[in-house]
């Protein structure tokens, strides 16, 4: 669906380029999140009953559910890693296209350990979307895309540092377009710039701090993922 309604986009402006990518990213990635609640919910309370047989304890329990994701969110990516990036036509190297599956994976982890996360911390799934619901806005209205890092008022720009959906959108757009030279016409159809000028002075992406975003994203799987295994542990929400 994706990548028929993104046909070619990769291969004409950034902006259809990035609105492809942002879009794919909260779709798919809320659609993992809310889809975990309810396992997680139905695992948890299986795990009160084992653990008060003594059969395992909370954190094993905890990293077991974080590990089984590994491999159907590879499967996931993998699938529409590579219909979404061949029908959007983005460049076919082997670099860029390692990079869009790199980006596409962790970003889904970490919103499937969210999911995880906010189960976890809550009595049941039914709770759970209530508490995650008003992150899913915040991360849409400050992930960069509708407004620029450099036009987000000085006193909410620390928050785009925080929205891990920004540095998904920072890894996606910049490993894809940030080290292209080429000539790019600006909106006015008269003045041209590159690209790598444009991302730099128009979204503040500079190709060269990917190595720093590609960190961030894994280290918000990591966070998440942690913080899922404490609450599993410390929390207790079985009624008697």
């Amino acid at each position: 669906m994706f990548g028929t309604i993104c046909w070619k986009f990769g291969s004409r402006r950034i902006f259809n380029a990035m609105g492809a990518m942002y879009a794919a990213v909260l779709f798919i990635g809320i659609t993992n999140a809310t889809s975990v609640q309810p396992v997680i919910s139905i695992e948890r309370f299986v795990s009160y009953r084992e653990r008060a047989a003594g059969m395992y304890s909370a954190l094993p329990f905890a990293f077991s559910l974080v590990t089984v994701e590994f491999p159907y969110i590879l499967v996931q990516s993998l699938v529409y890693g590579t219909i979404f990036y061949s029908l959007g036509s983005f460049e076919w190297t082997a670099v860029k296209f390692l990079w869009f599956l790199f980006f596409m994976y962790f970003t889904l982890l970490y919103f499937t350990f969210y999911g995880m996360m906010t189960t976890a911390i809550t009595p049941n799934h039914m709770v759970a979307p209530i508490i995650a619901a008003p992150f899913y806005t915040l991360w849409n209205l400050f992930c960069g895309f509708m407004i620029p890092r450099k036009l987000i008022p000085v006193w909410w720009r620390w928050y785009y540092w925080a929205n891990p959906v920004s540095w998904t959108l920072y890894g996606l757009l910049t490993s894809q377009f940030g080290d292209l030279d080429q000539p790019l016409l600006l909106a006015d159809g008269i003045r041209t710039t590159t690209v790598v000028a444009f991302l730099e002075e128009h979204f503040g992406f500079r190709h060269d701090f990917l190595g720093v975003v590609a960190t961030m994203v894994i280290g918000f799987c990591v966070l998440f993922a942690v913080v899922f295994a404490l609450a599993i542990r410390n929390l207790n929400f079985q009624r008697r």
